[in-house]
């Protein structure tokens, strides 16, 4: 009965040594899609006087106006492949990496823009969610970068199965030496022979 426990408590020390890796790689690829959503948004809108025509209502999207935000999707992106082959301290610094790039998108989406005061018909809900959008996907980035951070030396590798044991290798010894520690551990080297 208990041998047949020993395996059953080894599955979920897998699993959890697995969840880390999965949350962080969740957390960039959703944050890297809110980047890349609030990019496409209206994020600044009023009125022009369009001479002729009136005013006329001129918009910029978050791409125009906040240039930022689809390097720092790609750079999530592109983290999220380099956190899953990496490990140990190369997955640290690209978690360090990943932290600072989440800390400026949600400074872009924080810096810049007024949350009150518009003028009656313009897309204030979009401009207000593209905004919200922004610092929740730079808050997603941040955690993946953090848990990266964290979990660094817990979380599998890409390849890792394929590696070497944590044993050391014993180097090929020379024949000779092999007598003389088999005569110097009491036993009969020729004896075998």
């Amino acid at each position: 009965m208990l041998v047949s426990e020993a395996p059953e408590d080894a599955a979920p020390t897998v699993k959890k040594a697995k969840r880390p890796l999965w949350i962080a790689v969740v957390g960039l690829v959703l944050g890297a899609v809110a980047l890349w959503g609030s990019s496409q948004l209206v994020w600044f809108a009023e009125f022009r006087d369009g001479g002729v025509r009136g005013a006329v209502q001129y918009t910029e999207t978050g791409s125009e106006r906040a240039v930022a935000l689809i390097p720092l999707a790609l750079l999530a992106l592109a983290g999220t492949a380099g956190l899953i082959a990496t490990g140990g301290w190369p997955r640290r610094v690209l978690g360090v990496v990943l932290a600072v790039a989440g800390v400026a998108a949600v400074w872009v989406g924080v810096v810049g823009g007024s949350f009150g005061g518009f003028a009656d018909g313009l897309p204030v809900a979009q401009m207000l969610g593209a905004r919200g959008l922004a610092i929740l996907g730079g808050i997603l980035v941040t955690a993946g970068g953090l848990a990266a951070i964290k979990g660094a030396g817990r979380m599998p590798r890409l390849g890792a199965k394929y590696a070497a044991p944590g044993t050391k290798k014993r180097a090929a010894k020379d024949p000779e030496t092999e007598l003389w520690e088999a005569l110097s551990e009491g036993e009969d080297p020729t004896a075998t022979r």
